[in-house]
């Protein structure tokens, strides 16, 4: 049985089935003549109800006339004066227009130029809850006419089909188009650090637990600190950044993660900078647009201008914590 006769009334049921069955038994108007008909009765005015429906006065007339003859009723009186529906009218007038309604209320039935532009972003779940999540009401206040749909996906899997791709495994993009362009900075839990008592930074690093992640491997920033150690090769290696910060501030090791995506940890103290030694990310978070249109150019142009003010407000924070 079908799915929405399933909510009806057992007698609802039977009179939907008998309706179905015997289709051909109905004389069904057209939407245009119904259109007709009820503008030009809600206005009681022919020249504003064929003005609003983009109509000549002939025309509209012609619609309601046929709908006239299709019923058998005269649905307005012809008597001279200001347009007046008769009492068929009234009545049909009011079976009809809740339906009129319904079909008006449906978004597919507007005019292309009037629907919204449908956009699906691509990205992974930690860019999506740290940068993107928190600013989204504003691009949809600015932006009414975009109707933005976000998919999620794992840093190092990469999709197609999508409008606006933003991949976060790019190995060689230009600085000025990185979305977030800022330096890596080592941080740790303050519980994490009360263990190891004081720390003679960076020659102590030996001495902490450090979290892995194929995205942000540590042999940059062992360069950069100019330390000969091994890149750490034991405990669990996390491919989700949001899934490291949590394990740091949760005093199971050392992170190494960009500020912007840190940002709420190190607000709320459970997170601290470790040193000021601070190394270039091994991949960068790149756009990628597979369906150019107006709208997406719109939407990348917010998500660089987001990414900005991410780094620079992250930049700030960390300066403050030093």
């Amino acid at each position: 049985m079908n799915s929405n006769l399933r909510s009806l009334s057992p007698f609802e049921q039977a009179l939907a089935k008998t309706a179905l069955h015997r289709v051909n038994d109905y004389r069904l108007p057209s939407l245009d003549a119904l259109l007709a008909f009820a503008v030009a009765a809600q206005m009681m005015s022919i020249d504003r109800a064929a003005k609003s429906l983009s109509l000549t006065n002939s025309a509209l007339r012609k619609r309601i006339f046929t709908l006239e003859q299709l019923l058998g009723l005269q649905l307005f009186d012809r008597q001279g004066g200001p347009l007046a529906l008769t009492v068929e009218g009234q009545i049909y007038l009011d079976q009809i227009a809740p339906i009129l309604t319904q079909l008006l209320a449906v978004p597919l039935h507007r005019r292309q130029a009037q629907r919204k532009q449908r956009l699906t972003l691509n990205c992974p779940p930690t860019f999506a809850r740290q940068i993107l999540v928190p600013r989204l009401a504003e691009h949809s206040l600015a932006h009414p006419d975009i109707d933005l749909q976000i998919q999620l996906c794992a840093p190092l899997t990469r999709r197609t089909g999508q409008d606006i791709n933003i991949c976060g495994d790019s190995a060689h993009v230009a600085p000025q188009q990185r979305l977030l362009n800022e330096l890596l900075q080592p941080m740790a839990a303050p519980a994490l650090l009360e263990r190891f008592g004081y720390l003679h930074l960076p020659r102590d690093f030996s001495r902490l637990p450090l979290l892995r992640s194929p995205l942000e491997p540590w042999r940059p920033w062992l360069l950069e600190a100019r330390l000969s150690l091994p890149e750490p090769d034991h405990g669990p290696a996390l491919l989700d950044l949001g899934m490291m910060l949590e394990a740091a501030a949760n005093a199971q090791g050392v992170v190494l993660a960009r500020p912007s995506l840190a940002h709420p940890w190190l607000a709320d103290g459970r997170l601290l900078p470790l040193g000021r030694v601070r190394c270039q990310p091994s991949y960068h978070y790149a756009l990628h647009q597979q369906n150019p249109s107006p709208a997406a150019q719109t939407l990348c142009t917010w998500l660089r201008q987001v990414c900005r003010d991410a780094v620079h407000q992250a930049e700030k924070q960390l300066q403050n914590l030093l």
